[in-house]
């Protein structure tokens, strides 16, 4: 099981800030778990399928190619703007 956080924009598409998500004892790379989560729904589609997003696994900026093992953390948010 891992826990997934939503943030920003994310949090509001999707209606949730958090959920908890069983995998296999081989883990996840997160690309897999992006591709999990845009099968799910239209609103999932619609919120996963930006590539600009940007995963952090237990508070450490992660790559699509990061495993990602039960008991991780994971979040997820869209880039960060500024001035």
């Amino acid at each position: 099981m891992i826990k997934i956080v939503y943030f920003s924009r994310l949090r509001e598409q999707l209606g949730i800030d958090q959920e908890q998500l069983e995998i296999p004892a081989s883990g996840y790379k997160v690309a897999d778990l992006q591709n999990l989560l845009i099968e799910r729904n239209a609103a999932c589609q619609k919120a996963f399928s930006n590539h600009a997003l940007l995963v952090a696994v237990n508070h450490q900026m992660a790559d699509v190619n990061t495993l990602i093992k039960p008991g991780d953390e994971v979040g997820i948010f869209p880039p960060v703007t500024g001035g």
